[in-house]
């Protein structure tokens, strides 16, 4: 036993001083209640979207008031089948737009004829949901649609009979997170409003609630037959 103790005071002397040192402490967490952070559109809807829609259509129930449910965002990059490396670009302006981590869509098949081969990345895609939708929303209601040259509002003809509503975007520097001077290309997107109303009506109603700027039809007035 006293041979064994030996070897490990030697072992113990031969140490190098800094493992010798106790380990640091930890700083100690603060403590207190986690703040959970409400997007200001959540709370338009709960207070002001849905009294307005039930007294427009007379909803019983409130589980009957149509609500947005995702969007989801498509980017396809063309030139991509000329420069595989514009599909990187484009995912890392559309994720400084969203604020989330995009998917890279892939060819499904061989064209010869656009130069597309199977699997070729030609494209990102994002799907929001919940916090981050409502956000998103703010803002390209807020600050994004009125940097749209020559804006005279958003068509009311592109609901697909079901509910939803999709938008077509020419250029992705409309957004504000886009620095114009640091950019390689200028890229389109599609924008899909998807909500759970069962008619256009009531999706178009829903989105103009929440503050979406439909262009403004002038009604013309009928002159009386003499």
């Amino acid at each position: 036993m006293s041979d064994e103790k030996s070897k490990k005071a030697k072992k113990e002397a031969q140490r190098p001083a800094k493992e010798k040192e106790a380990p640091a402490e930890k700083a100690p967490r603060a403590k207190g209640p986690k703040v959970k952070v409400v997007a200001r559109m959540s709370t338009m809807y709960r207070d002001q979207v849905i009294p307005t829609l039930m007294k427009r259509f007379q909803y019983s129930n409130v589980m009957q008031v149509p609500r947005l449910e995702k969007i989801a965002i498509n980017m396809g990059v063309g030139v991509a089948t000329q420069d595989a490396k514009m599909v990187e670009v484009a995912a890392k302006d559309l994720e400084a737009i969203v604020g989330q981590k995009v998917v890279i869509t892939r060819a499904k098949k061989s064209i010869s004829n656009f130069k597309l081969r199977e699997k070729m990345p030609i494209g990102c895609r994002v799907t929001l949901r919940r916090t981050i939708m409502y956000e998103f929303l703010d803002r390209f209601i807020s600050v994004t649609v009125p940097r749209i040259r020559d804006f005279r509002g958003l068509p009311d003809t592109s609901f697909d009979g079901r509910g939803n509503y999709t938008i077509g975007i020419k250029e992705h520097t409309i957004f504000p997170e886009i620095d114009v001077d640091k950019i390689a290309r200028i890229f389109g997107m599609d924008i899909t409003f998807v909500t759970t109303a069962q008619t256009d009506e009531e999706a178009q109603e829903l989105l103009r609630a929440f503050g979406m700027p439909f262009v403004k039809r002038q009604e013309v007035l009928e002159t009386p037959k003499a």
